[in-house]
């Protein structure tokens, strides 16, 4: 049986990433520091996950494992020499924790002669994730083990999208999904050009592919979230029923379509539309009671100057196109709150303490004083 070896055994890890494996016949091994959910891996070797619609379907997730590597990372060296691909979906931020081991992993697969060629594919929410992981693995690598890489690792470039809520079960392993899922890979970085996994797209150039995915679903996502945390709700289905959040996630829709269209010819206006409608209808799931703090979470990190809403400000403006609703919402990220949120603190203390064009300039990274004025005077005016 193939090997995959999965960084990340939260509910994307195992609700979406592990299913995909699954069903591609691989033996799955996951590497996490979570103990509660690693021993029960290894204990029995199996979990289910739940699509939320009315049928509640089931599905059995079989031959699977998991190793604590910050108990045993010298089992994660030797996971990733036998394994044949190795995947993450820890989020953007730990990915420089796993580069190391990563690189043990590398260097055991050449001391070990081993010629087969592996990729290794971070399944993040993020332009370039693998690109980002690769980045960070060559500084641990001599120059004859990146001799190695450039020969037999790939680090291909993904999309993923699946809405996995926050959740809490008796059973640490059951996870409920949405039923909708895309993974794009770029299969001009593949290494391993044997393993073609099904219920995955390849695509030769992925770059349009991850900006419409999270121009739209995470842009959009991220929209309700701090509209809906702006006019008093909790949960993102909840807030759509208010007509000036799904106002917003409409004339957000539409700025991002005009975006796409413009940078990408690929691209048709009606098959844009009716993928953002669809997107819609995955926000509203009865069976999908998300929390705004989950999706909100993070606030610094979602101001980035490439991040969801700034980059799409920032090439919108380049083209003289609208985007009056994307700031409209960037202003409501300065007034998100919550006290279980490190970086919602960090926000609002900065805002307490230092004048609030520094503040903007400093975590959006802006510096065309127009749309800092821009940001500035949608802020004051909330």
């Amino acid at each position: 049986m193939k090997k995959a070896v999965h960084f990340g055994a939260g509910n994307i890890g195992r609700g979406f990433i592990g299913e995909v494996l699954h069903d591609n016949e691989f033996e799955v091994t996951f590497v996490d520091v979570n103990e509660t959910v690693i021993d029960a891996l290894n204990a029995r070797g199996s979990y289910e996950i739940e699509l939320a619609e009315d049928a509640a379907t089931r599905i059995p997730i079989h031959h699977v494992s998991g190793i604590n590597n910050g108990k045993d990372p010298e089992a994660v060296v030797q996971a990733i020499k036998a394994a044949h691909i190795v995947t993450t979906a820890i989020g953007p931020n730990i990915l420089p924790f796993i580069a190391e081991l990563i690189a043990k992993g590398i260097q055991a697969r050449r001391a070990g002669e081993i010629i087969a060629p592996i990729d290794f594919i971070a399944c993040e929410n993020m332009i370039g994730g693998s690109d980002f992981l690769k980045a960070k693995v060559l500084p641990f690598l001599s120059e004859a083990d990146i001799a190695y890489v450039d020969t037999y690792v790939g680090f291909p470039n993904a999309a993923v999208d699946r809405i996995v809520p926050g959740q809490t079960h008796v059973d640490p392993l059951f996870v409920v999904v949405e039923p909708f899922s895309e993974w794009v890979i770029d299969e001009s970085q593949i290494r391993n050009t044997v393993i073609h996994l099904k219920g995955v797209h390849y695509a030769r150039d992925l770059e349009p592919f991850i900006e419409r995915k999270l121009f739209s679903v995470n842009t959009g996502h991220a929209t309700v979230a701090y509209n809906g945390f702006y006019y008093g709700y909790k949960t993102i289905d909840t807030a759509l029923q208010d007509e000036r959040v799904m106002t917003s996630l409409v004339n957000t829709q539409k700025e991002t379509r005009d975006l796409l269209l413009a940078k990408w010819e690929l691209f048709d206006e009606a098959e844009l539309l009716a993928y953002h409608e669809k997107i819609r209808g995955r926000f509203v799931n009865p069976h999908l009671s998300d929390d705004i703090s989950r999706v909100a979470r993070t606030p610094i990190r979602k101001l980035g100057y490439n991040e969801r809403f700034i980059r799409p400000i920032r090439e919108l403006n380049d083209r003289n196109l609208s985007f009056a609703s994307h700031l409209s919402t960037a202003a409501k990220l300065f007034k998100y709150k919550d006290a279980a949120d490190e970086q919602a603190v960090e926000l609002q203390n900065r805002l307490a303490t230092e004048p609030l064009r520094s503040v903007i300039t400093a975590v959006t990274g802006l510096e065309e004083m127009s749309l800092v004025k821009a940001l500035e005077a949608s802020i004051i005016a909330l």
